[in-house]
Protein backbone atom coordinates (compact mmCIF):
# COMPACT_ATOMS: atom_id res chain seq x y z
CA UNK A 1 0.00 0.00 0.00
CA UNK A 2 1.35 3.43 -1.00
CA UNK A 3 1.33 6.03 1.81
CA UNK A 4 -0.36 9.33 0.97
CA UNK A 5 -0.22 12.74 2.59
CA UNK A 6 -2.15 15.92 1.82
CA UNK A 7 -0.17 18.27 4.09
CA UNK A 8 1.65 19.62 1.03
CA UNK A 9 -0.29 19.85 -2.21
CA UNK A 10 0.98 17.43 -4.89
CA UNK A 11 1.65 20.25 -7.38
CA UNK A 12 4.14 21.96 -5.05
CA UNK A 13 7.76 20.92 -5.80
CA UNK A 14 10.04 23.47 -4.11
CA UNK A 15 11.93 22.10 -1.11
CA UNK A 16 9.73 22.18 1.98
CA UNK A 17 8.64 20.11 4.99
CA UNK A 18 4.96 20.10 5.86
CA UNK A 19 2.92 18.61 8.72
CA UNK A 20 -0.87 18.62 9.09
CA UNK A 21 -2.69 17.55 12.24
CA UNK A 22 -6.08 15.89 11.92
CA UNK A 23 -8.17 14.56 14.77
CA UNK A 24 -9.42 11.06 14.07
CA UNK A 25 -10.16 7.93 16.04
CA UNK A 26 -8.24 4.69 15.54
CA UNK A 27 -10.12 2.92 18.31
CA UNK A 28 -12.08 -0.06 17.03
CA UNK A 29 -13.46 -0.94 20.42
CA UNK A 30 -17.07 -0.09 21.13
CA UNK A 31 -18.10 1.33 24.50
CA UNK A 32 -20.16 -0.61 26.99
CA UNK A 33 -23.85 0.12 27.22
CA UNK A 34 -24.24 2.71 30.00
CA UNK A 35 -26.55 1.48 32.71
CA UNK A 36 -29.39 3.82 33.66
CA UNK A 37 -31.73 3.09 36.55
CA UNK A 38 -35.29 4.41 36.46
CA UNK A 39 -37.20 4.58 39.74
CA UNK A 40 -40.97 4.51 40.11
CA UNK A 41 -42.73 5.35 43.37
CA UNK A 42 -44.86 7.74 45.34
CA UNK A 43 -43.98 10.90 47.25
CA UNK A 44 -45.13 11.62 50.76
CA UNK A 45 -48.58 13.13 51.13
CA UNK A 46 -47.05 16.35 52.44
CA UNK A 47 -45.06 16.69 49.20
CA UNK A 48 -47.82 15.89 46.72
CA UNK A 49 -48.81 19.49 46.07
CA UNK A 50 -45.30 20.59 45.11
CA UNK A 51 -44.22 17.85 42.71
CA UNK A 52 -44.78 17.05 39.08
CA UNK A 53 -44.27 13.81 37.20
CA UNK A 54 -41.29 14.91 35.12
CA UNK A 55 -38.07 12.91 35.34
CA UNK A 56 -35.68 13.89 38.12
CA UNK A 57 -32.03 12.87 38.00
CA UNK A 58 -30.47 12.52 41.43
CA UNK A 59 -27.00 11.85 42.75
CA UNK A 60 -27.79 11.67 46.47
CA UNK A 61 -30.67 10.57 48.69
CA UNK A 62 -30.96 13.97 50.36
CA UNK A 63 -32.12 15.60 47.14
CA UNK A 64 -34.82 12.93 46.86
CA UNK A 65 -35.90 13.37 50.48
CA UNK A 66 -36.08 17.15 50.06
CA UNK A 67 -38.17 16.86 46.91
CA UNK A 68 -40.40 13.86 47.58
CA UNK A 69 -40.29 13.48 51.34
CA UNK A 70 -38.05 11.56 53.71
CA UNK A 71 -39.33 8.06 54.40
CA UNK A 72 -41.32 7.91 51.15
CA UNK A 73 -40.84 4.87 48.87
CA UNK A 74 -38.81 7.07 46.55
CA UNK A 75 -36.52 8.10 49.38
CA UNK A 76 -36.22 4.52 50.64
CA UNK A 77 -35.05 3.42 47.19
CA UNK A 78 -32.73 6.41 46.75
CA UNK A 79 -30.91 5.82 50.03
CA UNK A 80 -29.97 2.32 48.82
CA UNK A 81 -28.94 3.43 45.34
CA UNK A 82 -27.09 6.47 46.68
CA UNK A 83 -26.15 5.73 50.32
CA UNK A 84 -24.61 8.46 52.41
CA UNK A 85 -21.51 6.42 53.29
CA UNK A 86 -20.63 4.75 49.98
CA UNK A 87 -20.44 5.39 46.24
CA UNK A 88 -21.93 2.24 44.76
CA UNK A 89 -22.98 3.44 41.32
CA UNK A 90 -20.46 6.13 40.46
CA UNK A 91 -21.50 7.89 37.26
CA UNK A 92 -24.43 5.58 36.50
CA UNK A 93 -27.52 7.74 36.05
CA UNK A 94 -30.38 7.26 38.51
CA UNK A 95 -33.64 8.89 37.50
CA UNK A 96 -36.96 9.19 39.33
CA UNK A 97 -40.24 9.11 37.45
CA UNK A 98 -42.71 9.81 40.30
CA UNK A 99 -46.33 8.79 40.48
CA UNK A 100 -48.97 10.98 42.07
CA UNK A 101 -51.26 9.61 44.74
CA UNK A 102 -54.37 8.00 43.37
CA UNK A 103 -57.61 9.89 43.95
CA UNK A 104 -59.11 8.78 47.24
CA UNK A 105 -55.94 6.98 48.32
CA UNK A 106 -55.48 6.20 52.01
CA UNK A 107 -52.46 5.68 54.26
CA UNK A 108 -51.83 2.63 56.41
CA UNK A 109 -52.42 3.11 60.14
CA UNK A 110 -50.97 0.74 62.72
CA UNK A 111 -52.37 1.16 66.22
CA UNK A 112 -50.03 -0.10 68.93
CA UNK A 113 -50.96 -0.69 72.56
CA UNK A 114 -48.51 0.22 75.34
CA UNK A 115 -49.67 -1.44 78.55
CA UNK A 116 -48.05 -0.73 81.92
CA UNK A 117 -49.62 -2.42 84.94
CA UNK A 118 -48.73 0.43 87.33
CA UNK A 119 -45.37 1.99 86.64
CA UNK A 120 -42.22 1.00 84.75
CA UNK A 121 -40.42 -1.49 86.97
CA UNK A 122 -36.83 -0.81 85.92
CA UNK A 123 -34.87 1.47 83.64
CA UNK A 124 -34.26 -0.19 80.28
CA UNK A 125 -33.54 0.50 76.60
CA UNK A 126 -36.25 -0.65 74.20
CA UNK A 127 -36.38 -0.43 70.42
CA UNK A 128 -39.10 0.08 67.83
CA UNK A 129 -38.42 -1.99 64.72
CA UNK A 130 -39.98 -0.33 61.66
CA UNK A 131 -40.01 -2.46 58.52
CA UNK A 132 -37.14 -4.53 59.82
CA UNK A 133 -34.95 -1.59 60.77
CA UNK A 134 -33.85 -0.46 64.23
CA UNK A 135 -32.29 2.68 62.79
CA UNK A 136 -32.01 4.43 59.47
CA UNK A 137 -29.10 6.58 58.33
CA UNK A 138 -28.00 7.20 61.89
CA UNK A 139 -31.48 7.94 63.21
CA UNK A 140 -32.09 5.35 65.92
CA UNK A 141 -35.45 3.97 67.01
CA UNK A 142 -34.12 3.06 70.48
CA UNK A 143 -35.42 4.83 73.58
CA UNK A 144 -35.04 4.65 77.33
CA UNK A 145 -37.91 3.83 79.70
CA UNK A 146 -37.25 4.97 83.24
CA UNK A 147 -38.26 3.24 86.42
CA UNK A 148 -41.38 4.80 87.89
CA UNK A 149 -42.77 6.20 84.62
CA UNK A 150 -46.40 5.61 83.73
CA UNK A 151 -47.80 4.48 80.38
CA UNK A 152 -48.44 8.03 79.20
CA UNK A 153 -44.78 8.94 79.68
CA UNK A 154 -43.67 5.85 77.79
CA UNK A 155 -46.00 6.66 74.89
CA UNK A 156 -44.69 10.22 74.74
CA UNK A 157 -41.10 8.93 74.59
CA UNK A 158 -41.94 6.54 71.77
CA UNK A 159 -43.76 9.21 69.78
CA UNK A 160 -40.84 11.61 70.09
CA UNK A 161 -38.36 8.87 69.14
CA UNK A 162 -40.15 8.01 65.91
CA UNK A 163 -40.95 11.58 64.89
CA UNK A 164 -37.32 12.64 65.44
CA UNK A 165 -36.01 10.11 62.89
CA UNK A 166 -36.05 12.02 59.62
CA UNK A 167 -36.10 8.93 57.40
CA UNK A 168 -38.87 7.13 59.26
CA UNK A 169 -41.63 5.92 56.93
CA UNK A 170 -44.26 6.66 59.58
CA UNK A 171 -45.30 9.46 61.90
CA UNK A 172 -46.63 8.78 65.41
CA UNK A 173 -49.41 10.38 67.47
CA UNK A 174 -51.22 9.67 70.76
CA UNK A 175 -54.59 7.97 70.25
CA UNK A 176 -56.67 7.28 73.36
CA UNK A 177 -54.03 5.46 75.39
CA UNK A 178 -52.54 3.90 72.25
CA UNK A 179 -50.16 5.13 69.54
CA UNK A 180 -51.18 5.51 65.92
CA UNK A 181 -48.32 5.02 63.45
CA UNK A 182 -49.41 6.43 60.07
CA UNK A 183 -47.41 6.01 56.86
CA UNK A 184 -46.21 9.27 55.41
CA UNK A 185 -47.67 8.42 52.01
CA UNK A 186 -50.95 7.03 50.77
CA UNK A 187 -51.47 4.03 48.54
CA UNK A 188 -51.54 0.26 48.47
CA UNK A 189 -47.76 0.12 48.81
CA UNK A 190 -48.04 1.53 52.35
CA UNK A 191 -49.46 -1.84 53.47
CA UNK A 192 -45.92 -3.24 53.50
CA UNK A 193 -44.91 -1.15 56.52
CA UNK A 194 -44.73 -3.18 59.73
CA UNK A 195 -43.89 -2.34 63.35
CA UNK A 196 -42.70 -4.42 66.29
CA UNK A 197 -40.95 -3.77 69.61
CA UNK A 198 -37.79 -5.24 71.12
CA UNK A 199 -37.33 -5.17 74.90
CA UNK A 200 -33.75 -6.45 74.70
CA UNK A 201 -34.36 -8.88 77.56
CA UNK A 202 -35.89 -6.35 79.97
CA UNK A 203 -39.62 -5.80 79.55
CA UNK A 204 -39.65 -3.38 82.53
CA UNK A 205 -43.27 -4.22 83.16
CA UNK A 206 -44.39 -3.03 79.70
CA UNK A 207 -46.47 -5.08 77.29
CA UNK A 208 -46.45 -4.00 73.64
CA UNK A 209 -49.15 -5.14 71.24
CA UNK A 210 -50.62 -4.39 67.84
CA UNK A 211 -54.19 -3.36 68.47
CA UNK A 212 -55.15 -3.00 64.81
CA UNK A 213 -53.85 -2.33 61.33
CA UNK A 214 -55.88 -0.41 58.77
CA UNK A 215 -54.43 -1.07 55.36
CA UNK A 216 -53.82 1.77 52.96
CA UNK A 217 -55.41 1.81 49.53
CA UNK A 218 -55.05 3.39 46.11
CA UNK A 219 -53.18 2.18 43.02
CA UNK A 220 -50.80 4.60 41.33
CA UNK A 221 -50.87 5.00 37.54
CA UNK A 222 -47.55 4.43 35.73
CA UNK A 223 -48.73 5.12 32.17
CA UNK A 224 -47.64 8.76 32.08
CA UNK A 225 -44.23 7.87 33.52
CA UNK A 226 -43.57 5.22 30.88
CA UNK A 227 -44.45 7.72 28.17
CA UNK A 228 -41.60 9.93 29.40
CA UNK A 229 -38.95 7.32 28.55
CA UNK A 230 -39.08 8.20 24.82
CA UNK A 231 -35.50 7.96 23.50
CA UNK A 232 -33.83 7.43 26.89
CA UNK A 233 -32.44 3.95 27.43
CA UNK A 234 -33.39 3.04 31.00
CA UNK A 235 -31.81 -0.39 31.30
CA UNK A 236 -33.27 -1.13 34.75
CA UNK A 237 -36.57 -0.05 36.26
CA UNK A 238 -37.44 -0.40 39.94
CA UNK A 239 -41.12 -1.24 40.18
CA UNK A 240 -42.47 -0.89 43.77
CA UNK A 241 -45.99 -1.89 42.73
CA UNK A 242 -45.23 -5.52 41.96
CA UNK A 243 -47.59 -7.75 40.02
CA UNK A 244 -50.29 -5.10 39.58
CA UNK A 245 -48.12 -3.52 36.87
CA UNK A 246 -46.76 -6.63 35.15
CA UNK A 247 -49.11 -6.52 32.18
CA UNK A 248 -48.53 -2.84 31.42
CA UNK A 249 -44.77 -3.15 31.79
CA UNK A 250 -44.67 -6.19 29.51
CA UNK A 251 -46.81 -4.48 26.88
CA UNK A 252 -44.59 -1.40 27.01
CA UNK A 253 -41.30 -3.27 26.90
CA UNK A 254 -42.40 -5.88 24.37
CA UNK A 255 -40.60 -9.07 23.38
CA UNK A 256 -37.56 -9.81 21.15
CA UNK A 257 -39.58 -11.96 18.77
CA UNK A 258 -37.42 -13.08 15.80
CA UNK A 259 -40.10 -12.10 13.29
CA UNK A 260 -42.09 -9.30 14.91
CA UNK A 261 -40.31 -7.75 17.89
CA UNK A 262 -42.49 -5.33 19.83
CA UNK A 263 -42.32 -2.44 22.26
CA UNK A 264 -38.85 -1.33 23.26
CA UNK A 265 -37.45 -4.31 21.33
CA UNK A 266 -38.74 -2.86 18.05
CA UNK A 267 -35.76 -2.46 15.69
CA UNK A 268 -36.34 1.28 15.25
CA UNK A 269 -36.21 1.80 19.03
CA UNK A 270 -34.31 -1.08 20.62
CA UNK A 271 -33.99 0.34 24.10
CA UNK A 272 -35.47 -2.45 26.23
CA UNK A 273 -35.45 -2.68 29.99
CA UNK A 274 -35.70 -5.11 32.87
CA UNK A 275 -38.32 -4.24 35.51
CA UNK A 276 -37.24 -5.31 38.99
CA UNK A 277 -39.81 -6.05 41.67
CA UNK A 278 -39.10 -7.29 45.17
CA UNK A 279 -40.35 -10.35 47.02
CA UNK A 280 -40.15 -11.06 50.76
CA UNK A 281 -41.98 -14.40 50.84
CA UNK A 282 -39.97 -17.49 51.71
CA UNK A 283 -41.77 -20.39 50.04
CA UNK A 284 -41.14 -21.94 46.64
CA UNK A 285 -44.86 -22.25 46.04
CA UNK A 286 -45.34 -18.53 46.69
CA UNK A 287 -42.61 -17.60 44.24
CA UNK A 288 -43.83 -19.91 41.49
CA UNK A 289 -47.38 -18.66 41.93
CA UNK A 290 -46.04 -15.35 40.58
CA UNK A 291 -43.35 -16.29 38.05
CA UNK A 292 -44.59 -19.63 36.74
CA UNK A 293 -47.91 -18.38 35.42
CA UNK A 294 -48.54 -19.01 31.73
CA UNK A 295 -48.62 -15.25 31.09
CA UNK A 296 -45.09 -14.84 32.49
CA UNK A 297 -43.36 -17.73 30.77
CA UNK A 298 -42.78 -16.04 27.42
CA UNK A 299 -42.04 -12.58 28.86
CA UNK A 300 -38.56 -11.09 29.34
CA UNK A 301 -39.49 -7.94 31.25
CA UNK A 302 -40.21 -8.64 34.91
CA UNK A 303 -37.56 -9.85 37.34
CA UNK A 304 -38.29 -11.11 40.86
CA UNK A 305 -35.74 -9.86 43.40
CA UNK A 306 -36.05 -11.97 46.56
CA UNK A 307 -35.32 -11.12 50.17
CA UNK A 308 -36.97 -14.13 51.83
CA UNK A 309 -38.63 -13.53 55.21
CA UNK A 310 -37.25 -9.99 55.41
CA UNK A 311 -39.31 -7.34 57.19
CA UNK A 312 -37.94 -4.78 54.75
CA UNK A 313 -40.02 -3.52 51.85
CA UNK A 314 -40.06 -5.22 48.49
CA UNK A 315 -38.80 -2.12 46.70
CA UNK A 316 -35.72 -2.13 48.92
CA UNK A 317 -34.96 -5.66 47.70
CA UNK A 318 -35.33 -4.50 44.09
CA UNK A 319 -33.06 -1.51 44.74
CA UNK A 320 -30.39 -3.77 46.23
CA UNK A 321 -30.50 -6.07 43.20
CA UNK A 322 -30.29 -3.08 40.85
CA UNK A 323 -27.17 -1.79 42.61
CA UNK A 324 -25.44 -5.17 42.57
CA UNK A 325 -26.10 -5.70 38.87
CA UNK A 326 -25.58 -2.22 37.43
CA UNK A 327 -22.35 -1.63 39.33
CA UNK A 328 -20.85 -4.76 37.75
CA UNK A 329 -22.11 -4.76 34.16
CA UNK A 330 -21.63 -1.04 33.56
CA UNK A 331 -17.88 -1.69 33.38
CA UNK A 332 -17.78 -5.44 32.79
CA UNK A 333 -20.81 -6.62 30.78
CA UNK A 334 -19.25 -10.06 30.37
CA UNK A 335 -19.81 -10.67 34.08
CA UNK A 336 -22.94 -11.11 36.17
CA UNK A 337 -23.80 -10.42 39.80
CA UNK A 338 -23.81 -14.00 41.06
CA UNK A 339 -22.07 -14.16 44.44
CA UNK A 340 -22.60 -10.46 45.09
CA UNK A 341 -24.43 -9.36 48.22
CA UNK A 342 -27.28 -6.99 48.93
CA UNK A 343 -25.86 -3.79 50.33
CA UNK A 344 -28.61 -2.75 52.74
CA UNK A 345 -31.52 -5.15 53.30
CA UNK A 346 -32.92 -6.29 56.67
CA UNK A 347 -32.48 -10.02 57.17
CA UNK A 348 -34.87 -12.22 59.18
CA UNK A 349 -34.06 -12.00 62.88
CA UNK A 350 -34.14 -15.77 63.21
CA UNK A 351 -32.11 -16.40 60.04
CA UNK A 352 -34.95 -18.41 58.50
CA UNK A 353 -35.12 -17.88 54.73
CA UNK A 354 -37.45 -20.81 54.15
CA UNK A 355 -37.17 -22.71 50.88
CA UNK A 356 -34.39 -20.45 49.63
CA UNK A 357 -32.02 -22.25 51.99
CA UNK A 358 -32.44 -25.46 49.99
CA UNK A 359 -30.53 -25.88 46.72
CA UNK A 360 -33.14 -28.13 45.11
CA UNK A 361 -35.86 -25.57 45.83
CA UNK A 362 -33.71 -22.72 44.47
CA UNK A 363 -33.08 -24.80 41.35
CA UNK A 364 -36.83 -25.24 40.90
CA UNK A 365 -37.44 -21.55 41.43
CA UNK A 366 -34.84 -20.61 38.81
CA UNK A 367 -36.36 -23.06 36.34
CA UNK A 368 -39.73 -21.47 37.15
CA UNK A 369 -38.58 -17.96 36.27
CA UNK A 370 -37.30 -16.55 39.56
CA UNK A 371 -34.04 -15.10 40.82
CA UNK A 372 -32.65 -16.68 43.97
CA UNK A 373 -30.59 -15.70 47.01
CA UNK A 374 -29.11 -17.36 50.08
CA UNK A 375 -28.14 -15.98 53.47
CA UNK A 376 -24.40 -15.90 54.10
CA UNK A 377 -22.42 -14.07 56.78
CA UNK A 378 -25.49 -12.11 57.80
CA UNK A 379 -26.40 -10.72 54.36
CA UNK A 380 -28.42 -11.86 51.38
CA UNK A 381 -26.13 -13.28 48.69
CA UNK A 382 -27.30 -13.43 45.09
CA UNK A 383 -27.26 -16.87 43.51
CA UNK A 384 -29.28 -16.34 40.32
CA UNK A 385 -30.59 -13.21 38.60
CA UNK A 386 -33.25 -14.15 36.07
CA UNK A 387 -36.31 -12.92 34.24
CA UNK A 388 -39.60 -14.81 34.26
CA UNK A 389 -38.83 -16.17 30.76
CA UNK A 390 -39.03 -19.99 30.65
CA UNK A 391 -41.33 -21.24 27.86
CA UNK A 392 -42.45 -24.85 28.12
CA UNK A 393 -40.18 -27.17 26.20
CA UNK A 394 -37.36 -24.67 25.64
CA UNK A 395 -34.10 -26.10 26.98
CA UNK A 396 -31.74 -23.45 28.33
CA UNK A 397 -34.12 -20.55 27.65
CA UNK A 398 -32.30 -17.87 25.68
CA UNK A 399 -33.69 -14.95 27.64
CA UNK A 400 -33.56 -16.43 31.14
CA UNK A 401 -30.54 -14.69 32.61
CA UNK A 402 -30.44 -10.93 33.07
CA UNK A 403 -26.71 -11.00 32.40
CA UNK A 404 -27.30 -12.56 28.97
CA UNK A 405 -29.98 -10.02 28.08
CA UNK A 406 -27.71 -7.14 29.00
CA UNK A 407 -24.84 -8.72 27.07
CA UNK A 408 -26.98 -8.85 23.91
CA UNK A 409 -28.03 -5.26 24.50
CA UNK A 410 -24.33 -4.31 24.65
CA UNK A 411 -23.71 -6.00 21.31
CA UNK A 412 -26.58 -4.06 19.72
CA UNK A 413 -25.41 -0.82 21.33
CA UNK A 414 -21.91 -1.10 19.89
CA UNK A 415 -23.03 -2.22 16.44
CA UNK A 416 -25.58 0.59 16.22
CA UNK A 417 -22.76 3.08 16.79
CA UNK A 418 -20.86 1.54 13.89
CA UNK A 419 -23.92 1.55 11.63
CA UNK A 420 -24.65 5.20 12.37
CA UNK A 421 -21.02 6.33 12.19
CA UNK A 422 -19.55 4.26 9.36
CA UNK A 423 -22.45 3.13 7.15
CA UNK A 424 -25.55 5.30 7.41
CA UNK A 425 -25.69 8.23 4.94
CA UNK A 426 -22.67 7.00 3.03
CA UNK A 427 -23.09 6.50 -0.72
CA UNK A 428 -23.51 2.81 -1.46
CA UNK A 429 -21.20 1.51 -4.16
CA UNK A 430 -20.58 -1.94 -5.57
CA UNK A 431 -17.72 -4.07 -4.32
CA UNK A 432 -15.81 -3.69 -7.57
CA UNK A 433 -16.69 -0.06 -8.29
CA UNK A 434 -13.58 2.14 -8.56
CA UNK A 435 -14.20 5.40 -6.65
CA UNK A 436 -11.97 8.35 -5.85
CA UNK A 437 -14.18 10.15 -3.35
CA UNK A 438 -14.83 9.61 0.32
CA UNK A 439 -17.98 8.81 2.25
CA UNK A 440 -18.82 5.68 0.30
CA UNK A 441 -19.60 2.19 1.55
CA UNK A 442 -19.45 -1.09 -0.31
CA UNK A 443 -20.89 -4.37 0.96
CA UNK A 444 -17.40 -5.82 1.43
CA UNK A 445 -16.47 -2.79 3.55
CA UNK A 446 -19.55 -3.32 5.70
CA UNK A 447 -18.48 -6.94 6.08
CA UNK A 448 -15.02 -5.86 7.21
CA UNK A 449 -16.63 -3.59 9.81
CA UNK A 450 -18.58 -6.58 11.07
CA UNK A 451 -15.41 -8.71 11.13
CA UNK A 452 -13.56 -6.09 13.17
CA UNK A 453 -16.53 -5.81 15.50
CA UNK A 454 -16.78 -9.52 16.27
CA UNK A 455 -13.04 -9.58 16.97
CA UNK A 456 -13.64 -6.78 19.47
CA UNK A 457 -16.57 -8.65 21.01
CA UNK A 458 -14.45 -11.75 21.43
CA UNK A 459 -11.63 -9.75 23.01
CA UNK A 460 -14.16 -8.35 25.49
CA UNK A 461 -15.39 -11.87 26.32
CA UNK A 462 -18.89 -11.10 25.10
CA UNK A 463 -18.82 -13.77 22.40
CA UNK A 464 -16.92 -16.93 21.60
CA UNK A 465 -15.77 -18.18 18.20
CA UNK A 466 -15.33 -15.01 16.18
CA UNK A 467 -14.45 -17.17 13.18
CA UNK A 468 -17.95 -18.67 13.30
CA UNK A 469 -19.40 -15.16 13.20
CA UNK A 470 -17.22 -14.19 10.26
CA UNK A 471 -18.18 -17.25 8.28
CA UNK A 472 -21.83 -16.45 8.95
CA UNK A 473 -21.76 -12.77 7.99
CA UNK A 474 -23.53 -11.56 4.86
CA UNK A 475 -23.76 -8.01 3.51
CA UNK A 476 -25.31 -6.66 0.36
CA UNK A 477 -27.29 -3.96 -1.37
CA UNK A 478 -30.98 -4.68 -1.03
CA UNK A 479 -32.40 -5.89 -4.34
CA UNK A 480 -35.63 -3.90 -4.11
CA UNK A 481 -34.29 -0.80 -2.37
CA UNK A 482 -30.91 0.48 -3.63
CA UNK A 483 -30.77 2.92 -0.69
CA UNK A 484 -30.59 0.05 1.80
CA UNK A 485 -27.62 -1.94 3.03
CA UNK A 486 -28.61 -5.34 4.42
CA UNK A 487 -26.36 -6.98 7.02
CA UNK A 488 -26.72 -10.28 8.78
CA UNK A 489 -24.34 -11.91 11.24
CA UNK A 490 -24.52 -14.61 13.85
CA UNK A 491 -22.69 -14.88 17.15
CA UNK A 492 -22.33 -17.18 20.14
CA UNK A 493 -22.46 -15.34 23.45
CA UNK A 494 -20.31 -16.36 26.39
CA UNK A 495 -21.70 -17.70 29.67
CA UNK A 496 -20.61 -17.37 33.27
CA UNK A 497 -19.65 -20.44 35.27
CA UNK A 498 -22.82 -20.62 37.34
CA UNK A 499 -22.36 -24.34 37.95
CA UNK A 500 -18.97 -25.82 38.78
CA UNK A 501 -18.88 -29.62 38.98
CA UNK A 502 -15.90 -31.75 40.01
CA UNK A 503 -15.54 -35.51 40.45
CA UNK A 504 -12.70 -36.52 42.76
CA UNK A 505 -11.43 -40.10 42.84
CA UNK A 506 -9.31 -41.59 45.62
CA UNK A 507 -7.67 -44.81 46.69
CA UNK A 508 -5.47 -46.04 49.56
CA UNK A 509 -1.72 -46.10 49.26
CA UNK A 510 -0.64 -49.74 49.25
CA UNK A 511 3.13 -49.34 49.22
CA UNK A 512 5.76 -46.78 50.01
Amino acid sequence: MTAKSTAIAVDQISRVVGYKLKAVSFVNQSPNLPQRIAVFGEANTANQSTIDITAFKFTNAKAVGDKYGYGSPLHQIARILRPINADLLGGIETVIYPQLEAAGAAATVIKSGIAVATNVTETAVHTIVISGREQIDGGKYSYTVTKGEDAAAVRATIIDTVNNVLGSPVSAVESTNDIDFTTKWKGITSVEVNISFETNGKDAGIVYSEVSKTDGSGAADITASLALFQTEWNTLLINPYGSTEFDELEAFNGVPDPDSPTGRYSPEIFKPLMALFGWTGKTKSGVLAVTDLTARKSQVTNVLCPAPNSKGTTWEAAANMAVSFASVVNEDPHLGNGGKSYYDMPIPSDGDIGDFANYADRNDMLKGGSSTVTLKAGVFQIEDFATTYHPDGEVNPKYRYCRDLNLNWNIEFGWRIIMERDIQDKTIVGDDSPVRVGNTIAPKQAKQLAFSYVDDLQARALINDADFSKSNTDTGINESNPARMDINFKYKITSTANVVSTDAEFDFTYSF
